[in-house]
């Protein structure tokens, strides 16, 4: 079987990044992430494009947002270099879309489905370890330690109101990105409620059929 081209879609907390470390190692194929690309490739000369500085490094050095259009030279870098990949991050809206039919032709479209109260309280769950670093869950992956527990602090990135402002972000520029996919009669939608096994078999089965 030819290493398959997967894009992989999915709300902040749908379990895009378990699903796709799997996804990797079971196909061999690259795992690219707008934020690895981009760093990846800071140093990538865009002098040719009419953008305000000549390297993605310097928009990422002054904290600015990346343009699209950099975004997409980057992200197409990554592609050209794969036999094989999930793509993960990308694209985030339909300019983005439209911009990637015409880099690679994808094997499969998956979409992690699941209900907004599950996000929520996934993301509002997650615990942080500022000694080591690890990431806990209050109730899926609480630590065995209770001195590790007494520790833990809860990320500004994870407090509800961050989470619900994340997930309407994501509603308002991605949604549009599923329906593209769905209505081209490309998108495959996997259960993301079920537990992190059950939605590889459904992945890795989804992939398999598709590849």
């Amino acid at each position: 079987m030819a290493q398959p081209r997967i894009l992989i879609l999915g709300a902040p907390g749908a379990g895009k990044g378990t699903q796709s470390a799997k996804i990797t190692e079971e196909f061999d194929v690259d795992h690219i992430t707008t934020g690895d690309a981009l760093r990846a490739n800071k140093d990538m000369d865009i002098s040719d494009m009419d953008t305000e500085y000549d390297t993605p490094r310097e928009y990422m050095d002054q904290g600015e947002l990346v343009p699209d259009e950099v975004v997409n030279a980057i992200v197409d870098e990554a592609l050209s270099q794969a036999d094989g990949f999930v793509l993960d991050g990308y694209p985030r809206n339909l300019e983005q879309a439209e911009e990637l039919k015409g880099m690679t032709d994808l094997d499969v479209v998956l979409y992690l489905d699941v209900d907004e109260e599950e996000l929520v309280h996934r993301l509002t769950g997650r615990r942080l370890d500022p000694e080591t670093g690890d990431i806990y869950h209050v109730e899926y992956n609480p630590p065995e330690d209770p001195e590790v527990e007494e520790r833990l602090e809860q990320r500004d990135d994870d407090t509800e109101e961050t989470v619900r402002e994340r997930l309407r972000v994501f509603r308002e520029n991605t949604e549009p990105v599923i329906e593209y996919y769905d209505d081209q009669g490309d998108l495959e939608r996997i259960d993301g409620e079920q537990a992190p096994d059950e939605v590889w078999e459904d992945v890795k089965a989804t992939i398999e059929d598709a590849a």
